[in-house]
């Protein structure tokens, strides 16, 4: 099968194409580089252009069975900060790509997802059933798309799986990718910075949440783990699955202080930090539900933290000197 990567030279489409890659199937990378690395698609064809650009998108789908949709930002502050930019590129460019798919005949659709679009959970573990109440517009623009897949599928055929991540971390074992965004928000690059003493102290937001440390508990899953769970949710659809849409995450949770102390075991380096507020909106924790991934793809997180914390310190040290992943202000757990 051929399979058209959106946004395949970014963090987790880099990976999502190896595994493909690895599993037989024939991948083209489709990325317009505006936050991608194109060092990133080495070993991959690479069609430079943009979603939402019909002329250039429909000779790529004609190559292909199946597409997965990985293009998108995804700061939250950011997204409140500009929604226009984050509904411009995570809907409207998307439902450009949605309507070249139908036309060119492409059933197979899977779709990274998040999290986000939950909100604020009232129970943890999140199960799928929990309501969709997005709290900011990163969070509802990922909605809004999945609800177009529910609806294109009811119209017009179109299979689809919406996969939604908790937190994405690690970098593939190989040593070829990894996780570097410019501007770098995310808890473990910014910890590894910090313990090399190549960026500031890393800011930790409130000690004082109802946790046994007091810091915030996340899910952490390897970035190979939600490839590998691209690839199975491809196969499910292929194999005449039904559309579903599901966590990715490993069950477990883990505070901002036990991945620091991670970090500091795996890199043997002290984290510098700096203990500041609570930032509006973070909840104290959020832990997946995985147990419907499983059931429906027989997919289980494989990967540890350790596993996480290791793969990206390789990652870390042998990245391109050049390469800009520069720490963002607001930094996410």
């Amino acid at each position: 099968m051929a399979v058209l990567v959106t946004g395949g030279a970014g963090y987790i489409g880099s990976h999502a194409a190896r595994v493909l890659q690895r599993a037989g199937q024939k991948v083209l990378i489709y990325d317009n580089l505006s936050t991608g690395y194109e060092f990133l698609t080495q070993g991959f064809e690479l069609l430079r252009g943009d979603i939402g650009d019909r002329t250039r998108l429909m000779p790529a789908l004609k190559r292909v069975q199946a597409v997965m949709h990985f293009a998108a930002h995804c700061y939250v502050g950011e997204s409140v900060q500009n929604p226009r930019k984050y509904f411009s590129n995570n809907v409207e460019s998307p439902l450009a790509l949605l309507n070249a798919c139908v036309d060119a005949g492409i059933s197979r659709f899977v779709f990274s997802s998040t999290c986000a679009v939950y909100g604020v959970p009232a129970k943890v573990p999140i199960t799928e059933d929990t309501p969709r109440l997005p709290v900011n517009p990163y969070g509802v623009s990922k909605m809004f798309f999945e609800r177009a897949l529910e609806a294109y599928n009811q119209a017009y055929g179109l299979r689809y799986a919406s996969l939604r991540y908790f937190n994405a971390a690690g970098a593939d074992e190989s040593g070829e990718t990894g996780e570097c965004h410019d501007p770098e928000s995310h808890l473990i690059p910014l910890a590894l910075a910090a313990a090399a003493g190549a960026g500031p102290p890393l800011q930790i937001f409130g000690t004082d949440y109802p946790t046994p440390d007091g810091t915030c508990i996340r899910d952490y899953v390897h970035v190979n783990d939600l490839a590998e769970a691209h690839v199975k949710a491809l196969q499910h659809l292929d194999g005449g699955g039904d559309c579903l849409a599901a966590n990715l995450g490993t069950g477990d949770g883990y505070s901002v202080m036990e991945v620091v102390a991670m970090v500091e075991k795996i890199t043997g380096k002290k984290v510098p930090r700096q203990i500041v507020g609570r930032r509006p909106g973070d909840p104290p924790a959020l832990v997946a539900d995985p147990a419907l991934a499983h059931e429906r793809l027989q997919w289980n997180a494989r990967r540890s933290l350790s596993d996480i914390v290791s793969t990206a310190w390789q990652w870390w040290q042998r990245k391109p000197a050049n390469l800009s992943c520069q720490p963002s202000p607001v930094s996410n757990a």
